[in-house]
């Protein structure tokens, strides 16, 4: 039993290519798509269709909360020269400049 476990928490993160490949069969792969989550599955490689599948779910939980606002908007700090500006300032200020 433990041996599954492990095998399906170390099949279960996604590189950053496996998304983008995973993004791109979910545009090809539509949902009338007959066998929709094998043919994902076989778009990203190393992903059973199950996975692929609970992945999408995930993606959908989260796309949910974001859009209810169940979802805080991050604080990022500013990178780089921002000439003491905070990014809320910084984005006023362009405003003001494009009206």
């Amino acid at each position: 039993m433990a041996s599954s476990s492990m095998t399906s928490s170390r099949s279960s993160s996604w590189t950053t290519k496996q998304n983008k490949q995973f993004e791109e069969a979910l545009a090809k792969y539509d949902k009338e798509t007959p066998d929709r989550w094998h043919n994902i599955a076989r778009s990203v490689g190393g992903k059973s269709a199950d996975e692929v599948r609970r992945h999408y779910e995930a993606l959908v939980k989260d796309i949910m909360q974001i859009e209810s606002d169940q979802v805080p908007i991050p604080n990022y700090r500013a990178i780089g020269n921002t000439r003491g500006y905070s990014n809320e300032q910084r984005l006023m200020k362009n405003l003001k400049l494009q009206g």
